[in-house]
């Protein structure tokens, strides 16, 4: 880039403003990246929270220090290292306090810290106090230990650590949230307990998978209570490769009819959560509850009471519409991007930010032991100077005396370095007593044998690694707690659709000659004595329920769907059921049916096939509906009869010949769509020519009794009375008694035969 600066005639540097904003946009986007928005992998912190715990342990604000104001800190944390704006500074001091938003707080705050409900709601920063928690010490105890490096201020007239000397993972104890430039973080908080035994595991295997380590880590740990429902293979693959999202949902009992929630999932208000469902209340989307109350206090952090209209109704299904419309059931987003011990940015698995951890540990801790090791030597090169002195006392105190440069000459005789003389030459004369020499000796001994400890812990790197096991045990111990949200697999919640939530009341759907359409309530109802258009006349009706849908068959052999519930008022003579369904040009309406999903049909045409399928096969989603019923040539459709679920089950045929044939119903196939098979054996061409076809069709059993109807007439017969009638599926069938060979009609009484 220097080749394209070109100096002008009066000296200034000029640069092209494409490589110019380039440069610029490229150096802001690093310093966001590396000194602002993400956290490092050692320890946990963004660089602000990192200058917050560091100015307030400066200030003396351990956990066992009087609190302070927290305007106090603020300032130290902007006008000495981090020259920000002093509301940002204290959001971000607000968050390490909130213990609904840190699963392991590292300030301790009195006052006004906001509320669950409200985070934002914390008082201004003159009003509250604060101090670090114990947690911090996990952070702070080894600063001064030689375990880190120092860089300067950003005016240089200070250092400051350039991260702290974590004693856990506290990159994912917390867990933090983060927007860089054109990169982000998510990492959600977890168990110290269960990360603490991970680690050990690292420790152990450094070669460990991410599979191996969910046996310690199962998932996360979030600060309130509320259950993890993602399932295991899914909190596997975010572990393995950083990303993905995590599911919580709130905890609930029923007590008395009512509907208690005790937890919400994290950073969700309770205040919230009864707007969103008093919202739903009002636009008349959730009639099954009928109030709301929020009862939390000080003893129940969290207790919202959702009434329910009635007992009877579904409690697990009216709470599983509120977890899929509310934040009762929230995502969390999965990034874990962090700064790693190179220095650069990237997203992590599980083991990698183990093992780099375990990489950074190991290092502070090596510094440390080294730290020590030379405060040792040092101390022992001074003792052995001392004790050269009291050996020779009388003679070190005549040089002191008589000589100008004792220094030199207390060098020169006694073979001591420069340190060790100015150490003898500061000694006060009271240490000079017998009992000295004994307290030298001591000391000596003691540092001699933590000198050879430390040297070999340092030369030795299976010490190393059982001394780290050792002080990371000790922090599980003194920090550790229990699992606070339980991993429990659930199915995905489903909300109510328009219908679920409508009541189920009794209707019945009637359909005119000429496709007018209309409901009319309950079941008692006379259909050919409604009104009905001029020229028009009284086709079918069906009864249902108003959260159902009428299937109608036409004429091709199609059927199309339609909400009961959005059909006109029978008070009226309805509307053209072509506004609501796209049926072929000439079709004509040959029946409807209502009912549960699973009821069966048995669909046929007059050329004598036939097949069995439910009513949800029979459903459409489109106005032109689908084709269900192919017909053979000259064929027509007849209407769908209904099928008894019992193994007796028997379909009678009769022909417009006056044959009749009764064969097992489970000689006919159950489809979705087609043909079917052949139940009466009449001759294609017959068919095709008009000359012999299908009158009608029913499904009885032993108990019912079948009514023949031939113009007046009509003929009774229980099912032991059919056995002439009774064939192979397919055949054609026995002649029916003269005079009732012109059967017209076909009815079930259902019921003892006996």
């Amino acid at each position: 880039m220097t080749d394209l600066i070109q100096m002008s005639a009066d000296g200034v540097e000029q640069l092209p403003l494409k490589q110019y904003t380039e440069q610029a946009y490229l150096n802001y986007s690093m310093y966001v990246i590396l000194d602002r928005a993400l956290p490092f992998v050692g320890d946990g912190l963004k660089p602000v929270q990192r200058r917050i715990v560091y100015a307030m342990s400066e200030l003396g604000l351990k956990a066992s220090a009087k609190y302070k104001k927290s305007a106090r800190t603020v300032g130290d944390v902007i006008g000495k290292f981090h020259p920000h704006g002093d509301s940002s500074v204290y959001e971000a001091m607000v968050i390490m306090a909130q213990d609904f938003s840190y699963r392991y707080p590292l300030i301790d705050g009195q006052g006004n810290w906001g509320s669950s409900d409200d985070p934002k709601s914390f008082a201004a920063m003159r009003y509250t106090e604060s101090r670090l928690t114990r947690h911090a010490e996990l952070l702070l105890s080894e600063l001064g230990q030689g375990t880190v490096d120092w860089v300067p201020n950003f005016d240089g007239t200070l250092d400051e650590p350039k991260f702290l000397a974590a004693r856990a993972p506290s990159v994912l104890l917390n867990g933090t949230t983060g927007i860089a430039v054109g990169m982000a973080t998510d990492i959600p908080p977890h168990n110290l307990r269960e990360v603490v035994q991970a680690t050990l595991h690292v420790l152990d295997n450094p070669k460990a998978d991410v599979e191996e380590l969910m046996a310690f880590v199962p998932g996360p740990d979030f600060p309130t209570g509320a259950e993890i429902i993602t399932g295991r293979n899914e909190l596997l693959e975010i572990y393995k490769t950083g990303r993905g999202s995590v599911k919580c949902r709130a905890i609930y009992n029923v007590d008395q009819g009512e509907i208690i929630v005790t937890e919400l999932p994290h950073q969700v208000s309770g205040a919230k959560i009864l707007e969103q469902i008093a919202a739903q209340m009002q636009a008349k989307k959730l009639p099954l509850v009928a109030d709301l109350r929020d009862e939390s206090d000080h003893e129940n952090p969290t207790r919202l009471v959702i009434v329910p209209r009635s007992n009877r109704i579904d409690f697990e299904g009216l709470m599983a519409h509120l977890f899929a419309t509310t934040d009762l059931e929230k995502s969390y987003r999965v990034n874990m991007n962090m700064i790693g011990i190179d220095g650069r940015p990237g997203v992590k698995d599980l083991s990698q930010i183990l093992r780099e951890w375990v990489a950074f540990r190991t290092e502070t801790t090596t510094r440390r032991l080294n730290y020590r090791l030379e405060k040792v030597l040092h101390r022992l090169h001074l003792l052995d100077g001392l004790l050269i002195a009291f050996l020779n006392l009388d003679e070190v105190i005549h040089i002191i005396r008589t000589e100008d440069e004792p220094k030199a000459v207390l060098m020169a005789r006694f073979n001591l370095s420069e340190t060790q003389a100015d150490y003898i030459l500061d000694t006060r004369l009271r240490q000079l007593a017998r009992l000295e020499e004994m307290k030298i000796r001591s000391e000596q001994s003691e540092l001699e044998k933590e000198r050879d400890d430390l040297q070999a812990t340092l030369d030795s790197p299976r010490r190393l690694k059982s001394l780290l096991k050792k002080e990371l045990t000790a922090v599980g111990e003194e920090f550790g707690d229990d699992r606070r949200a339980p991993l429990v697999e659930r199915a995905e919640a489903k909300a109510y659709s328009e219908i679920d939530l409508m009541g189920a009341d009794p209707v019945t759907v009637v359909m005119s000659e000429k496709g007018w359409i209309r409901a009319a309530k309950g079941h008692d109802v006379d259909p050919a004595a409604l009104s009905y258009k001029s020229g028009d006349s009284y086709n079918f009706s069906v009864k249902g329920k108003t959260n159902q849908s009428v299937i109608i068959l036409d004429s091709t052999g199609r059927t199309y769907s339609i909400g009961a519930h959005t059909l006109p008022s029978a008070r009226g003579q309805g509307e053209p059921v072509t506004g609501k369904i796209n049926p072929p040009s000439g079709a004509m309406y040959i029946a409807g049916l209502m009912g549960k999903n699973d009821d069966q049909y048995l669909m046929y045409s007059d050329a004598g096939y036939g097949f069995v399928t439910s009513l949800e096969e029979l459903l459409s989603k489109n106005k032109a509906g689908k084709s269900v019923l192919s017909l053979p040539a000259g064929g027509r459709v007849k209407p769908p009869v209904a099928v008894l679920p019992t193994e007796d089950a028997h379909v009678v045929v009769v022909s417009n010949e006056g044959r009749m044939l009764v064969f097992p119903l489970k000689d006919l196939p159950v489809m979705a769509r087609g043909k079917g098979n052949k139940m009466l054996g009449i001759p294609s061409a017959r068919v095709k020519d008009r000359e012999e076809f299908v009158i009608g069709a029913q499904v009885i059993t032993p108990k019912d009794v079948l009514v023949l109807h031939a113009g007046k007439r009509h003929l009774s017969l229980k099912f032991s009375e059919m056995e002439h009638y009774i064939g192979d599926r397919g055949r054609r069938g026995h002649k029916l008694p003269r005079g009732l060979q012109k059967v017209d009609a076909l009815e079930v009484q259902r019921g003892d035969a006996e």
